[in-house]
């Protein structure tokens, strides 16, 4: 099987969840971005006593220990060519032969692959062989990113507060920033995020001032493009008495800042949270111009 997906979208957990639904033998991950360098091959395959320099013992290799199980080659697309052609015929005769033995090991073993990387474009580009694709692409699951399925980041949440040892629950306004953030870095990185919560948190109930300061700045410039649009609305919209508007015609600052405070606590029913985050301001900035226009939590004077 193949498992293609963006990083963090959580491919050796339904690697495992594949192995766990018929756990015969043992699940063996095996990192190929690491399998570099000259002793790549004794690591996959195991050695023989004196097979080369500094072999003093023999050595098992990882597919004998994934023998009768599941062997995981996680980001498969980062495997060297030479280890490539290896494993190609491993897969074609179902046995292999550990670096300085001449006896060949029989292998009965499931293989999952996972990666990152388009196949077909590394196969096109002759950073991958057709061949070893074909071999593994039998069966392909391809995992969506967070952003294409945020439905799924409530469930998610609610996972990842429940294994710890202490009762954690996010504030709306939290949650209001985790759901409209895209999350690149995928499950990996929501979790990342939840981690840092709790190690730094302000209390039973998560607010939005735990978050991360980059997904902080991502909800604060998207607040601040949102309220000058609204404020540019009121400027050329909205009829205002003789009195607010100059000699010349123009609106004073002061008096469509007040506005866009109106409208703001109109937007989120008078919560004064809400409505700092949808102004991009802070809540004492907002208390202070609540009393300088002298308005009320739902905007009216």
């Amino acid at each position: 099987m193949l498992i293609q997906g963006e990083s963090g979208t959580g491919k050796e957990v339904a690697a495992r969840s594949l192995y766990n639904a018929n756990p015969q033998g043992v699940f063996v991950p095996i990192d190929c971005g690491s399998m570099i360098g000259t002793l790549m091959e004794s690591e996959l395959f195991g050695h023989t006593r004196h097979a080369f320099t500094g072999a003093g013992e023999s050595k098992r290799g990882l597919m004998e220990l994934a023998n009768g199980g599941t062997a995981f080659f996680d980001e498969i697309g980062d495997l060297a060519p030479e280890l490539q052609v290896k494993l190609l015929r491993v897969l074609q005769e179902r046995e292999y032969r550990p670096v300085g033995s001449l006896q060949r090991i029989k292998l009965d073993v499931r293989i999952i692959a996972a990666t990152h990387r388009n196949l077909e474009r590394e196969v096109a580009a002759g950073r991958f062989r057709e061949d070893l694709f074909h071999r593994l692409n039998v069966i392909r699951l391809t995992l969506p990113p967070l952003r294409e399925r945020k439905d799924d980041i409530p469930l998610l949440l609610e996972r990842f507060l429940a294994q710890t040892s202490q009762r954690y629950s996010l504030s709306h306004e939290a949650m209001q920033a985790i759901m409209s953030y895209d999350w690149p870095g995928n499950i990996r990185e929501l979790k990342n995020c939840v981690d840092r919560m709790i190690a730094l948190h302000s209390g039973p109930l998560l607010h939005f001032t735990d978050l991360p300061s980059n997904l902080i700045y991502h909800v604060r410039a998207g607040t601040s493009s949102a309220v000058a649009a609204t404020v540019g609305g009121f400027a050329r919209s909205i009829p205002l008495p003789g009195p607010v508007v100059s000699a010349g015609g123009v609106i004073p600052l002061q008096e469509l800042e007040r506005q866009a405070i109106e409208h703001a606590l109109r937007q989120t029913d008078g919560d004064r949270t809400q409505a700092a985050l949808l102004l991009g301001i802070g809540r004492t900035t907002l208390y202070r111009k609540l009393k300088e226009y002298q308005l009320t939590p739902n905007g009216t004077c």
